[in-house]
């Protein structure tokens, strides 16, 4: 099984924390979606064999498309790939592209899971981090959104500068009102190069606080894990089979076709990355070229990503492919440096497998960083 994402690289306006590739002019939107199907066509031979179980539009914002540039999209894979009888089929949107008429519409397409970006209910929030969405539109479009979608995921994001714990649990439990059965959550981070950067670096916003953070985190794993919902991965939470099958597949190892300029792909042995220019990418696809970069990946490389992936998720790092897949060498290098972490409770070996305990979790990346082989 594979799975298939395709990069929208079009947003009205930049969020101040955004770091992904994308542009916030419109004029070229037409001429990429025909690259875009050019580019499935291309490599439809990549995943010989493989059936795809996921189709996912990420960006940028993928809700700028319209119905029907997403369905002409999902057609070409069908048309160019092999395709289980029910994918899951993921759209991320933004509430002000969800109005009641465009949620009906995409209800009567093949996408079936909406992937929402509220981030906060409060407007100060999404001021600060310059969504083009306010919170009524975010009540709103979750309302509506619930009658016509089963299967619907909301964004939101802790250690906002100024976000008190009560503030952000009433976060959590506003979504939790809607009946939504899927919760991404992420730390807010500071990347360099962005408008979040520079107005932190002259003052204008006060740099978010690791232990605030970690104190939202803890807020976040107990009042969803009390409401049903299973911690499957260090940013999700889903409720009994509602886990994202599209993310699940990155972090199980399975193979991914990234469409799109900046997307990535995974194979298995190597990785692909697209540019991440959309003049250049449309120069490349025109003339009938993957516009990509491959790097092969090394044994070390894939230990280290099984690593970290496992230790993100509930599903851990198991013992016996550690030992069956890399040896023993790595095997006794993995446990003597976890013995620290299972001394101080932040790691637990269960039926031979390796998982973060629940203290851990929130220093998932950093312990499984330490566990890694920097020199084979």
């Amino acid at each position: 099984m594979a799975g298939i994402y395709i990069h929208i690289p079009f947003c009205k306006q930049a969020c101040h924390y955004c770091d992904f590739h994308f542009s916030t002019s419109m004029k070229r939107k037409e001429e990429i979606v025909l690259a875009l199907l050019h580019e499935i066509q291309l490599r439809k031979d990549e995943f010989h064999g493989e059936i795809i179980e996921t189709i996912y539009f990420g960006g940028g914002t993928p809700s700028v498309l319209t119905n029907a540039e997403i369905c002409s999209l999902i057609e070409a894979v069908y048309q160019n790939f092999e395709v289980i009888q029910n994918p899951e089929i993921t759209l991320e949107a933004n509430p002000d592209d969800l109005s009641e008429e465009r949620i009906i519409e995409l209800s009567k397409t093949p996408i079936n899971r909406l992937s929402i970006g509220i981030q906060s209910f409060f407007e100060a929030d999404l001021q600060l981090m310059n969504r083009a969405h306010n919170s009524e539109e975010a009540k709103k479009c979750l309302a509506i959104a619930t009658k016509y979608f089963d299967n619907i995921s909301v964004d939101l994001i802790y250690g906002i500068p100024g976000l008190t714990n009560e503030m952000w649990l009433k976060n959590i439990k506003t979504a939790l009102n809607f009946g939504v059965p899927h919760i991404s959550s992420y730390a807010l981070t500071v990347e360099s190069k962005t408008a979040l950067h520079k107005l932190i670096q002259v003052g204008k916003i006060a740099p978010p606080k690791d232990d605030v953070a970690q104190e939202h985190f803890e807020i976040l794993v107990k009042t969803l894990t009390d409401k049903g919902f299973v911690h499957y991965e260090l940013s999700n939470f889903g409720k009994p089979n509602y886990f994202s099958k599209n993310n699940s597949s990155y972090w199980l190892g399975k193979k991914y076709l990234g469409i799109g300029p900046s997307a990535h792909s995974y194979n298995g042995t190597s990785r692909s990355w697209n540019i991440a220019n959309n003049i250049l990418y449309l120069k490349n696809i025109s003339e009938d070229k993957l516009p990509s970069e491959v790097e092969i990946l090394s044994k070390q490389d894939v230990y280290n990503e099984y690593i970290m992936t496992g230790l993100r998720t509930i599903w851990g790092v198991s013992l016996v492919k550690i030992q069956n897949d890399f040896g023993e060498k790595h095997l006794n290098y993995l446990l003597k440096n976890a013995e620290k972490y299972i001394a101080d409770s932040l790691l637990i070996v269960e039926n031979e497998i390796l998982k973060t305990t629940n203290k851990g979790k929130f220093l998932a990346d950093g312990i499984a960083s330490d566990l890694f082989l920097l020199n084979e």
